[in-house]
């Protein structure tokens, strides 16, 4: 494996992306197939994972029509998955011979892990707890069922749309938090925020935490007049009084932490909002404009992921590409099983705590330790080479899009959508292992566990994080040679792209990462503590250059209005250069830096052929129609302010 991602490997990866062998197996899939089918064009299979066993059993066998590849062609329509897709080392193909999954020509397949709601009725009793408003405008439907079980959900689409789970505010005015007692466990809110709650119920608390938001399911709450008392279930209750960062702020300089509840028949009070009663296993909907029950289709998932790619460092997947795919409606259920109090980046704490005795290995001042887990994706590789998507589409996911998690080298990820999306849009790369203490530096023995030479190239990356406000456009890990360019992301609630981990200025497995052309704007729109590019960690020789960074959002209830930047280089940051990066102001943060960090030509003042040439290439401005319309930036480059 090589260090660097030089010209050869780059046009090795999208020569792979855009190669199609003239003579490869066919393997045909329709929804209308049948799996007893050959895989013929004229007589095609009826799932991808058929498709993927013949392939597998061709090369098996050596057949001689995979010489040139196998090819899997997925007419249009929908392809229900009941679990996910894997691809094994067995399914690798070679640089002459790759395994290619992708649309037949002019059809738009989608992989989905959703199912169906159907049945919808307008209610023949009053529902108790709805508001009044709502009771002769809902709808209800059975939650669907599940092998044998009726599912677990927490996003519902209609039309492909997302619906909006029920909520206590419907707009930014959120209230705040009164008091917050980390010895005791237990918060006080104002009284007037439970918009009708009289018990715990199913209810969640959403809690902005500076830079990270809290889903805590309420345990109890008393109320004592204008203000009430609540108390959250564990393990998540534990995490969020014992860790200190990020954490709930009481009076500072923006006043007090906002929050939300959420999940309550007593919120439904809006078209467009929905309630899932666990007890009864049902769903209730207030239907938007234009939206006909008995016709209309309605999506809840059931899969937190669709595709897995999984090898292992001695035997690893490889040479394995798709193209085309829309990959669509999974799930996210660690909130409602145990909570989720992230640290940053959407990866979640499962032990953080303030130490007594300050001091780890790695930092003699540090008063805190924490261990993450990783957060699902609808598609995850590890232990894999030689890998791409390309022009394939990302959307209605509640957690993730597409992660690299370990152990890849050489992929592309070129011409993709990843649009209405609950988490990161993309994450790459070791952010700490569940049993290393997240602060200390990653530098494996075998350096193959280090996701390198990796390419992310004219992507559109828009509306993610919108159920994990804390999480990110794109975010790397501890990444080495990671080629970042080229790609528009906006309307993200934190960080475009957020590069590296640790915190530390201790040398580890980064080095030599790429930050170019990316336009990123309309981003911070919940968040701060934020920047349009954000790194963490010593990553020698690496660039951040030509990027166009705009529109910083604005919310109200942000920790510290001023806060904020176009470029940020945070802790433990070391041998950077940061050059020739366009936005409307000088305002960057280096805090607390190690050495080697170049700035150079940054601001107002970069030519304006660097600020019109970011973003997306024009062989792929088109994905831009995907896009929700956006306001333009002002004068001063900053929305709403």
């Amino acid at each position: 494996m090589t260090n660097r991602f030089n010209g050869k490997t780059l046009l090795f990866a999208l020569g792979l992306l855009t190669a199609a062998p003239a003579t490869a197996a066919d393997i045909w899939v329709s929804p209308t197939g049948s799996d007893q089918n050959p895989g013929t064009k004229e007589k095609p299979l009826a799932s991808v994972a058929a498709a993927v066993r013949q392939g597998r059993e061709l090369r098996r066998l050596a057949d001689p029509s995979v010489q040139s590849g196998v090819h899997i062609l997925l007419r249009g329509g929908e392809y229900r998955l009941y679990e996910p897709l894997f691809f094994r080392p067995e399914d690798s193909g070679t640089a002459s011979s790759p395994t290619v999954v992708e649309a037949a020509p002019g059809e738009k397949p989608v992989l989905s892990g959703g199912v169906s709601v159907k049945g919808w009725r307008k209610p023949t009793t009053k529902l108790v707890g709805l508001p009044a408003a709502a009771q002769s405008n809902v709808w209800v439907a059975d939650a669907p069922r599940v092998n044998g079980r009726v599912l677990e959900f927490r996003q519902l689409w209609v039309n492909e749309r997302k619906a909006t789970r029920a909520r206590e505010v419907d707009d930014n005015n959120l209230p705040r938090l009164l008091a917050w007692d980390k010895v005791k466990q237990e918060g006080w809110i104002p009284t007037s925020a439970l918009g009708g709650l009289k018990s715990a119920g199913q209810a969640e608390m959403v809690l902005h935490q500076m830079w990270a938001v809290a889903f805590l399911r309420l345990k109890t709450l008393e109320v004592q007049g204008a203000k009430t008392k609540i108390a959250f279930q564990d393990p998540e209750s534990q995490i969020e009084f014992e860790h200190p960062w990020p954490s709930a702020v009481i009076n500072g300089k923006n006043g007090s932490s906002a929050f939300y509840l959420t999940n309550a028949i007593e919120f439904l009070d809006r078209p467009g909002e929905w309630f899932y009663d666990a007890a009864r296993g049902q769903i209730i909907y207030w239907p938007r404009s234009g939206e006909t029950m008995t016709t209309a289709r309605a999506v809840v998932p059931a899969l937190e992921t669709l595709v897995r790619v999984s090898g292992n460092l001695d035997h690893p997947v490889s040479n394995v590409l798709f193209k085309g795919l829309t990959f669509a409606h999974t799930s996210w259920l660690r909130p409602a099983q145990a909570g989720h109090v992230p640290l940053q980046a959407g990866m979640f704490m499962l032990d953080a705590y303030k130490l007594k005795v300050p001091g780890t290995p790695d930092k003699k001042g540090l008063e805190n330790q924490a261990w993450i887990g990783r957060p699902a994706a609808a598609v995850m590789l590890s232990g894999a080479h030689h890998t791409g998507f390309e022009r394939c589409r990302f959307e209605h996911l509640a957690s993730a899009g597409l992660d690299y998690v370990s152990g890849t080298h050489d992929d592309a990820i070129v011409g993709c959508v990843f649009r209405d999306i609950g988490g990161n849009g993309i994450q790459m790369a070791t952010f700490s292992d569940a049993g290393t203490e997240t602060h200390l530096p990653y530098n494996p023995s075998d350096e193959r566990e280090v996701c390198a030479n990796e390419l992310i190239e004219n992507n559109l990356v828009v509306d993610c994080g919108n159920e994990d406000w804390g999480c990110v456009g794109i975010g790397v890990g501890y990444g080495r040679s990671i080629t970042i360019r080229h790609n528009e992301i906006s309307q993200v609630p934190y960080t475009g792209i957020s590069l590296g981990w640790g915190w530390t200025k201790t040398a580890n497995a980064m080095r030599d990462n790429k930050v170019q052309y990316n336009y990123i704007h309309h981003y911070a729109n919940y968040m701060y503590d934020v920047a349009g590019i954000y790194t963490l960690s010593a990553q020698p020789n690496t660039l951040i250059s030509e990027n166009c960074v705009d529109s910083i959002g604005f919310s109200p209830y942000v920790h510290d209005p001023q806060h904020w930047f176009y470029l940020y280089l945070d802790e433990g940051s070391s041998n950077i250069t940061v050059r020739d990066n366009w936005c409307p102001a000088e305002k960057f943060l280096a805090n607390a830096n190690g050495p080697g960090n170049v700035w150079q030509n940054n601001g107002p003042m970069v030519a304006d052929r660097i600020k019109q040439a970011a973003g997306l290439e024009p062989a792929y401005r088109e994905l831009k129609n995907l896009a929700p319309k956006l306001p333009p930036p002002s004068a001063k480059g900053n929305q709403s302010k």
